[in-house]
């Protein structure tokens, strides 16, 4: 199954109805037939921008338990390529979570990401690839 990675602006805001980005973010995982995947740190990141509703954050860790989102562990191993891209998008700056993403879509091969994140557009992928940017800002 093809694979879409998704970053943590349009997770959180499935679950905060008052978000501008809540409808387009139910609307596209209504339509969405592909595997959603990401990283134990953009999750993190959705449960503090959550942080205003512990019911909010509840619902969330709820959905991801019912299959919702898959979640790709981060390794030893590969915080030195996640350093490397942190002080090399040190300018955005480049957050860790979204390190976390780029160093996932190089691992699993994965060019797709769901975002709300204008900063995917100049990230690469292996120093090359562009992203395809699924971005709900443009909605």
């Amino acid at each position: 199954m093809k694979k879409i990675l998704i970053d943590s602006g349009p997770l959180a805001a499935l679950f905060d109805a008052s978000d501008q980005y809540h409808q387009s973010s139910l609307l596209f995982l209504k339509n969405n037939r592909h595997l959603l995947v990401t990283t134990l740190a953009s999750i993190t990141e959705v449960l503090y921008l959550l942080d205003f509703s512990r019911n909010a954050q509840a619902d969330f860790l709820e959905w991801i338990y019912r299959g919702g989102v898959e979640i790709y562990p981060i390794e030893i191993a590969a915080i030195k390529r996640i350093k490397q891209l942190m002080l090399k998008y040190a300018d955005l700056p480049m957050d860790f979570a979204d390190a976390c993403l780029v160093y996932l879509a190089e691992k699993l091969n994965v060019a797709t990401i769901l975002t709300i994140d204008r900063d995917f557009s100049i990230y690469r992928i292996k120093g090359r690839k562009k992203f395809k940017v699924i971005d709900l800002a443009k909605d």
